[in-house]
């Protein structure tokens, strides 16, 4: 197993774009700051890509405005590398009316692509959630309740593009408290993730809200 990645949560890794779709350049954290960002990171052969984070990412990209949350599809194939080719993505974006934009992760050599490898992410479909300043807010493998999900971007949205830190925390308190505890929350896994176990985080210290979600990939057993 890869060692831990380790990076400062307020300063995450930009995203590493082989090839982009639904969109004339490839969309960019730092390009998007302003905005809630939300990377939804699937396979197109993933059970749980499938049934859960892709129609979830079409109702987010119609619910929310543009100017305010930005949805970013981040194809990162790990596994049955010439089932899930660049060629093979466009014409099954076209079938699923997948209209937002994707991107393809770059390769590195490994078998693990960049920005998984840089994220830590075990398996598909992975959530990453950022602020209107670029932090990194949620983490999550596997799916999630639309309702708290919801909820949670809705909360970030709220926050102002250039709000204090205790602003944040105070925002995130009060979410905590309507919202059931993640830990006790359960994802609808149902088989269908294709990866590993998630079980880490991302401790830096760091006094804004960072919630690290856990959950168990199964499946297609992603090894690092």
């Amino acid at each position: 197993m890869a060692e831990q990645p380790d990076f400062n949560p307020e300063a995450p890794p930009e995203l590493s774009v082989a090839q982009v779709f639904n969109a004339a350049e490839p969309p960019t954290l730092a390009a998007l700051k302003g905005k809630v960002v939300v990377v939804v990171a699937f396979q197109m052969l993933c059970p749980g890509s499938l049934r859960h984070a892709l129609p979830q990412a079409g109702r987010i990209s119609r619910a929310f405005n543009a100017d305010d949350v930005a949805v970013v599809g981040l194809h990162m194939v790990f596994e049955n590398h010439k089932d899930m080719a660049p060629s093979q993505l466009e014409p099954f974006l076209k079938t699923e009316n997948i209209a937002f934009p994707v991107v393809v992760d770059a390769p590195n050599g490994s078998g693990t692509p960049k920005t998984m490898e840089a994220y830590g992410m075990r398996g598909t479909p992975t959530l990453l959630i950022f602020d209107r300043q670029g932090r990194l807010r949620r983490h999550y493998l596997g799916a999630v309740d639309d309702m708290r999900l919801g909820a949670e971007i809705m909360a970030l949205a709220f926050e102002e593009p250039d709000a204090k830190r205790e602003v944040s925390m105070a925002i995130e308190r009060r979410l905590a408290q309507a919202l059931i505890d993640p830990h006790e929350h359960h994802h609808h896994h149902d088989g269908e993730c294709c990866g590993g176990h998630h079980d880490h985080d991302h401790d830096h210290g760091h006094a804004h809200a960072h919630d690290h979600e856990r959950g168990d990939g199964c499946g297609c057993g992603h090894k690092h």
